[in-house]
């Protein structure tokens, strides 16, 4: 099961950074490049816990429906996104926040599981765990932008 490991070196709170990691608004301008948008659910705002929002939005020059649900939340800590329905057999993201008192680090921990057996590791191999880390990488530039100007 591929698992995504990324920091993001913030100069802000750890609480401004937290709230930025679970804006509806942002995230959806963070995707605006995959033509994101909001089927059902939370649309604008911040994400709480128990929160379900089904996204659409184009990968591969085909639309894709992901519904997820906000699992755990302690704030400025962490929060988890796991999806319920979606394209891949399993997924779960953990965002969390530390601080040295200067900046805060922003930790993705993205493990999921594409569905098709090994058909799905060999797409995982050849491309997608390449093409989920620059999605969160861009995602993670913007929150950055966002938080430290």
């Amino acid at each position: 099961m591929p698992i995504i490991n990324l920091e993001t070196r913030i100069k802000a709170s750890p609480e401004k950074v937290f709230n930025l990691a679970r804006s509806v608004n942002l995230h959806l301008e963070s995707m605006n490049r995959y033509h994101e948008k909001v089927l059902e659910g939370r649309k604008e705002g911040l994400f709480e816990v128990g929160d379900t929002v089904k996204w659409q939005a184009q990968h591969f020059g085909f639309n894709f429906k992901l519904e997820v649900t906000i699992t755990e939340m302690e704030q400025p800590s962490y929060f988890v996104d796991e999806q319920i329905r979606g394209p891949f057999k399993y997924m779960s993201h953990r965002h969390s926040f530390e601080s040295d008192g200067e900046y805060c680090f922003m930790k993705d921990e993205f493990e999921y599981s594409s569905p098709l057996g090994i058909l799905g590791k060999i797409v995982d191999a050849l491309f997608m765990k390449r093409y989920m880390t620059k999605l969160l990488q861009d995602r993670n530039h913007l929150i950055k932008a966002s938080a430290e100007k």
